[in-house]
């Protein structure tokens, strides 16, 4: 056994990001946000969707409770991600008793049905059990969170949801006992019991049920897939995302002008785009499922997708025609990697949308691109999803490093005043020439003697834990994560002297 007889206090370990370059530790609570704001829970590029759980259960018990509470409502609302607060919920069951947070999280949190089964299932896992049998010793809190949620669902939802899996929706109600509001309600659970809810209508199942006729001829098929489209259209049985999802089958259907024109009036609909709760990659996913097709309709569609994404950040304030604004986005090869395993959509997708989205809101700005090299890249406004495809055309003009301190060495070489510096990124910067030269050094010295009040904004869209620059008000930067147009507002509470904590810490449990 060997032991250290050293008296003298030893420096604590330099902190590296996963290039090996020096970076900065978040606080417990900045990270646990950016972790959770970007927490797709499956494997990235330099972390596996294991050492991501692990991480967050680990960073649950270095935080105050009520701010994880927080913290997972604010990523279930406002954020928009479904799994991630589940598994915040059931970590901080394991570690916080004595009054009724739990549960209050666990009955705001669960918004579907399914997502009871979902919270059972990781709740087996995180327990280290198999199958529902094992679960009868559910924690009390869970179990009344659970039942609260089972009261708020009607017969359509839990018919939707009742899926075969390692926990069902008739398990999960023998486990947690919800007490029927009514009558009808206590029939509901009975029928669920027996497995005899009437299959509910949708979309899904109108098409499916056409799908398996037999018809004379494909002209014959075309047909009834086209009026059956065009039937779904007009009766507003298409939700909004079932609607930007369906786009190709839509205009490959050869629906009529009357119809295209419903779909480009309930796309570009601001209050739906709101309602809809849509991340902003989604409108870039079906902007490039159309841009194949020969439909005499598809430039009037894309034409709507830029309107609607566009109204994202209607409401973005301090972004005058006056304010110097500089959006780089990261095109490294870590950048090159889909937000979750069933996604078309990569990180660095994100990153160049809401740089884009930022920029259409711009008067002033310098947009551009970093991977080896940094490269200015003008292009119009108004042109969200289009800017987007460009960028994506050009990306192996800049390399695939991430040299993101070029970015402000350029401006400081150019004595260019900036006010705001947005980098969007997954911050693991460093130097491939060998020079050692850094982000913070950069910025420390634009800071004296160029810019003495610019800002710097890290959009961090993989929450690794780490960043290239002391994330401190008195450095002038801040953080902000995630891939929602949520950030914006991270943004709107930097300006009115808050923090990214800020937004999450105004939730009332």
């Amino acid at each position: 056994m060997r032991f250290n007889f050293s008296f003298r206090k030893n420096k604590p370990a330099p902190v590296l990001n996963h290039e090996g370059a020096l970076a900065y530790q978040l606080t417990p609570a900045l990270e646990l946000y950016a972790a959770v704001a970007t927490a797709a829970l499956s494997d990235q590029f330099y972390e596996t969707a294991g050492t991501r759980l692990q991480r967050l259960r680990e960073l649950v018990r270095q935080n105050d409770p009520r701010f994880v509470a927080q913290l997972a409502v604010y990523a279930r609302e406002q954020l928009y991600l479904r799994s991630v607060p589940l598994v915040l919920a059931v970590e901080l069951a394991q570690v916080h008793r004595g009054d009724v947070l739990v549960s209050r999280l666990v009955a705001r949190v669960v918004q579907r049905a399914d997502e009871i089964t979902e919270l059972l299932a990781f709740y087996a896992v995180a327990n280290q059990r198999q199958g529902p049998k094992t679960l009868n010793r559910l924690s009390k809190q869970l179990q009344k969170g659970l039942a609260l949620a089972f009261n708020r669902f009607d017969g359509y939802q839990l018919a939707k949801y009742d899926r075969a899996g390692q926990v069902r929706l008739r398990d999960a109600l023998f486990l947690v006992h919800p007490q029927a509001k009514s009558a009808a309600q206590q029939a509901l659970f009975d029928q669920l019991v027996r497995g005899e809810l009437p299959t509910p209508y949708t979309w899904e199942t109108e098409l499916s049920a056409l799908g398996q006729q037999q018809f004379a001829s494909a002209a014959e098929r075309q047909t009834a897939f086209r009026r059956k489209w065009e039937t779904l259209i007009g009766s507003d049985k298409l939700g909004y995302m079932a609607l930007l999802r369906n786009l190709r089958n839509i205009l490959e259907a050869d629906v009529s002008a009357a119809a295209v024109e419903q779909v480009v009036a309930a796309l570009t609909d601001a209050g739906a785009v709101a309602r809809s709760k849509q991340l902003p990659f989604r409108y870039l996913a079906a902007y490039r499922e159309l841009l194949p097709l020969r439909s005499g309709y598809t430039a009037l569609v894309l034409q709507a997708l830029e309107t609607a994404i566009g109204h994202s950040i209607q409401n973005l304030r301090g972004f005058g025609a006056e304010t110097r604004v500089v959006v780089a986005c990261d095109v490294s090869g870590s950048m090159q990697q889909p937000v979750s395993q069933r996604s078309k959509v990569l990180l660095y997708d994100v990153g160049l949308v809401l740089g884009m989205l930022l920029q259409s809101r711009c008067g002033h700005v310098v947009t551009g691109m970093f991977g080896d090299t940094w490269k200015r890249v003008a292009l119009p406004k108004g042109q969200v999803l289009r800017n987007v495809q460009e960028f994506y055309r050009r990306e192996g003009e800049v390399g695939y490093s991430t040299n993101g301190y070029l970015v402000v060495q350029d401006l400081r070489q150019r004595r260019e005043v900036a006010d705001k510096v947005m980098i969007f990124t997954d911050c693991q910067l460093w130097d491939s020439t060998g020079q050692g030269t850094t982000l913070a050094q950069e910025w420390r010295e634009y800071r004296r003697t160029v810019a003495p009040q610019a800002r710097l904004y890290l959009f961090d869209l993989a929450g690794h834990g780490n960043v290239p620059v002391q994330v401190k008000p008195e450095n002038g930067v801040a953080l902000i994560a995630g891939w929602s147009d949520k950030v914006f507002d991270v943004l709107q509470a930097l300006e009115n002297g808050g923090s990214a904590l800020t937004e999450i810490e105004k939730i009332e449990l």
